[in-house]
């Protein structure tokens, strides 16, 4: 019978999936890279399996079949998880670590407000936090890095239990004495012909704002925002136009800045914010209860 690989040995290869660098990797397991290296080796000897293809210098790439058994290593990870979720939830509820992943045009914007009510409403709840793109962070949520998330959606989550908890709708953004600023709303066609401007690929929202507004729409791909407050000042800059959440708004997102906030027409568009969990997690009554506390918080 072929040794099974323990769980040190699948979370090496995981990592090493992700970051694509022994030195990443290594870091990241918090080992010596020639641990890590030994790691892999002896788990392709176990398997007897060519996880690696050594044939590419200077670079990780894996075969077919080691990306196969990535993927089988990341379900067992995920399950050996869900064996120390089933006695957290044992324990009492919201106690002990809990791991939140949540999105940048999100965290900056609700954490403020939510945790105070966290910390006052679970005093025994050690939160960790982090803030990455979404689909970095439904990788780790399916990995058993992280424990929720809040998102925004429409996003495909594969494998994922989604709790909606608000609409967040958009707000147009307009440089101050643009034509369109003297309106009191403003219908998406009228943003048909001018300059649209976009935070970089890999943001939700950036999907979103375009699945808001026509196919026609003129949009700037020459310079794109890291931030939203980067995407305001390029608006207050008279390179374009741009939606915006009303969650980020409510909070300050153009204080001081020459832009001026219009309502959209009519079905405008939004986003919902919402809570997402490893589907069949022992632990999901506890998530749910986090709805209340990021409604409120959302306003």
């Amino acid at each position: 019978m072929t040794p099974l690989p323990t769980p040190q040995q699948l979370r090496y290869l995981v990592t090493l999936a992700e970051t694509l660098h022994f030195g990443r990797a290594a870091a990241a397991c918090a080992v010596s890279q020639s641990t890590l290296s030994a790691g892999i080796l002896a788990l392709e000897r176990q398997l007897d399996a060519h996880i690696l293809d050594r044939s590419v210098a200077k670079h990780v790439v894996f075969t077919p079949l080691g990306l196969e058994l990535v993927a089988k290593a990341r379900a067992a990870l995920a399950a050996l998880m869900a064996v120390a979720e089933v006695a957290d939830s044992a324990r009492a509820p919201m106690s002990g670590p809990l791991r939140l992943g949540i999105i940048p045009t999100i965290g900056p914007f609700l954490l403020p407000r939510l945790m105070p009510s966290l910390r006052a409403e679970y005093p025994a709840l050690k939160l960790f936090l982090r803030e990455d793109q979404t689909a970095r962070l439904l990788e780790q949520l399916e990995a058993g890095q992280l424990d929720v998330l809040i998102m925004a959606e429409p996003y495909p989550a594969v494998g994922a239990e989604l709790l909606a908890v608000t609409r967040d709708e958009f707000l147009a953004a307009l440089p101050a004495g643009h034509p369109l600023a003297a309106r009191e709303t403003v219908a998406l066609p009228a943003l048909a012909n001018e300059r649209l401007l976009l935070l970089e690929d890999g943001h939700c929202l950036r999907d979103q704002v375009l699945a808001a507004c026509s196919t026609g729409q003129n949009r700037d791909t020459s310079f794109a925002a890291t931030s939203l407050h980067t995407l305001i000042q390029m608006v207050a800059g008279n390179l374009g136009v741009t939606l915006v959440p009303r969650l980020a708004v409510s909070t300050g997102l153009t204080n001081g800045a020459d832009v001026v906030l219009r309502r959209l027409e009519g079905a405008g568009g939004w986003r919902t914010i919402s809570l997402a969990w490893r589907a069949g997690s022992p632990r999901a009554a506890e998530y749910r209860a986090l709805w209340p506390l990021v409604a409120a918080a959302c306003g």
